[in-house]
């Protein structure tokens, strides 16, 4: 069954007469197009991809499940909606109240006078949770690729080298694999590897630091995101006990997650296991994301979302330890969820490495 096919299935089960997609993360998922504008109008039986001018060639291209179509000055886009909206017959229009504008609904109600508009959560979103095999085996090549830009970066690391340095390196062995970066990497060491979301600088590895490398590409539209942290020359019985216990976090996590359990538990068993030494209250955010075409695709494992792990989603676990004037730890890998429990799709090892 196509993206297409799921999404007008649950039009019909949620009786949504016809439905404009203008998340450019769910035009891409139900479409293939990857442009920096679109929309796309879906009924029960039919659909319409539409973009500008710019993208005549490339609609054509990437979109092969609807027909596509090109507006161009000076007729605006609002003009070619209503034309568009009133041939399909739509009288009744759901829109995604999370994306649209307050100022692009006025105008739209203004212009299409026959036209009603529901502001609604876009049914993609809930869809792209699940992931079909075709998007499972795109996650796991570009899960394939981390691995190895991971075992490059090894032969890099050194005292004296900066964050920046291995920042280059890790986008340049990307490009040279005919990948892009899927989120902008994070290098951090010392005392910086307490921030979660450090931005790579000028400071040099040093002996007795801790380095966390969160990385990961993109291969036709699907990502990776994995994380380790190693240490600079010789490990302390501290750091040997900060990372010891968020690997058994992450590892006892992962092995827990399977269809049905609710990851709000999970993430909270990543914090039980942390408090054993005392470190759950270094631990600030959750557990872990949904991964596809978004890096930080749809779905979260934490502790205020209350829902059911499914087969077919696709998850990160990675719990991590900030202390502020030490330095932190984040283990990470990709999960995809089967019927007996789960597969892990990053395989660089995890022992603490010292290097």
């Amino acid at each position: 069954m196509s993206n297409l096919q799921r999404l007008q299935q649950s039009l019909k089960a949620q009786s949504i007469p016809a439905l404009m997609v203008s998340n450019l993360a769910n035009v891409q998922w139900l479409t293939g197009f990857t442009g920096s504008f679109g929309v796309v109008l879906v009924t029960s039986d039919s659909g319409l991809m539409i973009t500008d001018s710019r993208y005549t060639v490339q609609a054509q291209e990437q979109v092969t499940d609807l027909p596509s179509i090109t507006y161009g000055s000076p007729l605006s886009f609002v003009e070619f909606l209503q034309k568009q909206v009133g041939e399909l017959g739509i009288s009744t229009l759901h829109i995604d109240e999370n994306q649209v504008t307050v100022g692009s609904y006025n105008q739209w109600k203004k212009t299409l006078k026959g036209t009603t508009f529901v502001p609604d959560e876009d049914p993609i979103h809930k869809l792209r949770k699940v992931k079909s095999a075709a998007e499972i085996a795109l996650v796991q090549e570009a899960c394939q690729l981390a691995d190895a830009c991971l075992e490059y970066l090894l032969t890099q690391i050194k005292v004296g080298v900066t964050e920046n340095e291995l920042l280059y390196e890790i986008e340049q062995f990307f490009r040279k694999h005919g990948s892009t970066i899927s989120f902008p990497p994070i290098v951090v060491s010392g005392e910086r590897s307490a921030r979660p979301h450090g931005v790579p600088s000028d400071k040099p590895l040093e002996s007795g630091d801790f380095v966390t490398f969160d990385l990961g590409c993109k291969i036709k539209g699907y990502c990776s995101d994995i994380t380790r942290t190693i240490v600079v020359g010789r490990a302390t019985e501290r750091h040997k006990e900060v990372y010891d216990q968020v690997l058994k976090a992450e590892t006892t996590c992962i092995d827990a997650l399977k269809p049905g359990v609710n990851g709000r538990d999970v993430d909270k068993l990543a914090r039980q296991i942390l408090d054993e030494k005392e470190l759950a209250q270094y631990f600030g955010h959750g557990l872990g994301h949904g991964l596809g075409t978004l890096v930080h695709d749809s779905g979260r494992l934490s502790s205020t979302i209350d829902e059911p792990i499914e087969v077919g989603q696709i998850w990160t676990v990675e719990p991590g330890v900030y202390i502020e004037g030490f330095g932190g730890v984040r283990i990470e890998d990709d999960v995809v969820i089967t019927e007996t429990g789960n597969t892990i799709l990053t395989h660089f090892p995890k022992e603490l490495l010292e290097l």
